[in-house]
């Protein structure tokens, strides 16, 4: 099964959080109290962040995290890359050269290969923008607009 760790899903939930309001300073103990997350492990997902440049951290009695750069022109490719270990991969010979001792002669390394090429580039054309929730209507004057869900909801940002 495919699957992206757990820090990788907390940074995700993280990222699209602070994307509703991007140019908002936010504490690491304020995005752990509001998604219900560890500080420890909000605090270790921030510094990863930061060393990719996803993040920029501000000192001070205002301090706290705000996106490096707009929602839009942030992948989940580039999440990935922040937060897990190895490199992307869906197999270890796609990921890294070298690892297998049947890499020369599989016969199949190819085809995982161009597989590979295709999802790392679907993930590279999600943007957090992308993820991240609508606003919540609940107070909002009912119309006769219908919310878009699901794919439905990535298509219209696709651009």
């Amino acid at each position: 099964m495919l699957r992206i760790s757990k820090l990788t899903d907390y940074g995700t939930l993280i990222v699209t959080h602070m994307a509703t309001t991007p140019e908002r300073v936010i504490s690491a103990t304020e995005l752990a109290d509001a998604l219900g997350l560890g500080l420890a492990t909000v605090s270790k997902i921030l510094k990863a962040l930061g060393r990719h440049g996803l993040v920029q951290s501000q000192r001070g009695t205002r301090g706290g995290y705000v996106l490096s750069r707009p929602p839009a022109k942030i992948s989940i490719a580039d999440l990935i890359d922040a937060l897990e270990e190895h490199p992307f991969g869906l197999t270890e010979c796609s990921a890294n050269s070298g690892t297998c001792n049947l890499e020369t002669g599989c016969r199949i390394r190819d085809s995982w290969m161009r597989i590979n090429t295709v999802v790392r580039q679907a993930l590279q054309t999600v943007s957090v923008a992308e993820m991240t929730p609508a606003p919540s209507t609940a107070n909002a004057t009912p119309t006769t607009e219908h919310p878009m869900r699901g794919p439905d909801r990535l298509a219209r940002h696709a651009g």
